[in-house]
C-alpha cells in the first residue's frame, strides 16, 4: 500500500456503493477516474473525491499518478439512523437511513 484515503459517515446505502466499487477495483488510478466521471450513479461523487484524495496522498510521498492502481477498495456499513413515519391505523413504520465508510488503497503497478 502506497497511499490510502477514507470517507466516513457518508449518507448512501452500502449496497449502492459496492456496485460502483466493483467497476473500479483493480484498475489504474487514472482510468478509474475516467470510469467514474462517465457513470450515472450518485455514489460516484463520493468515490471521485476519495480517489482524488488518495492520489494526492501518493503524490506527496513522491509517486506519480500514472504508476498507481487501486489495490483495495472496501465499503463497510456505518451507523444507521432510525426514524419513523406514520402508517395506517395509527401505527408507525420504521425507516432506516444507512451510512457507509469507504476506504481506497493505492499501490504501484507490477514492473513500474
Amino acid at each position: 500500500m502506497i497511499a490510502k484515503a477514507e470517507g466516513k459517515f457518508l449518507r448512501i446505502s452500502p449496497s449502492k456503493v459496492r456496485i460502483v466499487l466493483d467497476l473500479i477495483r483493480g484498475k489504474d488510478a487514472i482510468s478509474a477516474q475516467g470510469i467514474l466521471l462517465h457513470l450515472n450513479k450518485r455514489s460516484k461523487e463520493y468515490l471521485i473525491k476519495i480517489l482524488k484524495s488518495a492520489i494526492a496522498n501518493a503524490k506527496t510521498k513522491g509517486f506519480s499518478a500514472d504508476k498507481l492502481y487501486i489495490s483495495k477498495a472496501v465499503c463497510n456499513p456505518g451507523p444507521m439512523w432510525k426514524r419513523f413515519k406514520a402508517a395506517a391505523f395509527g401505527r408507525a413504520a420504521g425507516i432506516v437511513k444507512r451510512t457507509v465508510h469507504i476506504k481506497i488503497e493505492l499501490d504501484l503497478k507490477k514492473g513500474a
